[in-house]
């Protein structure tokens, strides 16, 4: 059976999660919180081969400066390390710090899903000019008419509440069950020592959040 690690990229908040062995003791309250919300669903939009041994779940809002730097600087070269050689796979998951992030993220979630990460890029690439706009919607209605999503395609997403209700919950379901934040990093208590079998890699990623002591260990068979 595959070892997989889940690495949290968060706003400024991460926390590195092992799975409990088959006869592991009561597991740590948090974690078993943890796995819950982590178990990959239907509406997650998955960058790279599904089937890969680690996920990597990052939290982030898309007028996050940190985060734009991340997907913008960081992942291209974790993408061609981990992702494009099916050791890795990326969710990402919409944790908006504001109303114009939360807006950015129902466009991209109404998206076809095979565009999802087009658009996301699209937005952190351009953030300093729509998140400075003076009309953010009109700014990201211009962005997304380059991605084939008409004005009144745009307008409707906008207009679903549901989709809008669903990323707000969410972001408080993460905040709540896995710490995440935008003040701190957070790593969470292992269940168990890393397993004495099996090749371990580190991300070797060009970045102060993978230094150090913030270094996370991934293990896969």
């Amino acid at each position: 059976m595959k070892n997989i690690w889940f690495a949290l990229l968060g706003v400024l908040s991460a926390i590195l999660i092992s799975p409990l062995p088959a006869k592991a003791a009561a597991p740590h309250p948090l974690l078993a919180d943890a796995q819950t919300v982590l178990a990959l669903s239907k509406d997650d939009r998955i960058l790279g081969n599904p089937e890969a041994p680690i996920t990597i779940v990052e939290y982030a809002s898309l007028t996050c400066p940190h985060c734009a730097h991340f997907t913008n600087d960081v992942l291209p070269e974790l993408k061609k390390k981990w992702i494009d050689t099916g050791k890795a796979k990326l969710v990402l998951r919409d944790y908006p710090l504001d109303e114009p992030a939360l807006r950015a993220a129902m466009i991209a979630r109404c998206a076809p899903p095979d565009r999802y990460y087009g658009y996301v890029d699209i937005f952190f690439g351009a953030q300093e000019k729509w998140v400075t706009a003076r009309d953010y919607r009109d700014a990201l209605a211009r962005l997304v008419k380059l991605g084939g999503m008409s004005r009144e395609e745009f307008d409707n997403c906008l207009k679903n509440t549901a989709l809008e209700n669903k990323i707000v919950e969410g972001r408080l379901i993460a905040s709540k069950e896995l710490d995440v934040n935008s003040t701190r990093w957070r790593t969470a208590p292992h269940p168990s020592p890393l397993p004495a079998s099996g090749a371990t890699e580190k991300v070797d990623v060009p970045s102060p959040r993978f230094s150090g002591e913030r270094e996370g260990t991934l293990a896969h068979r």
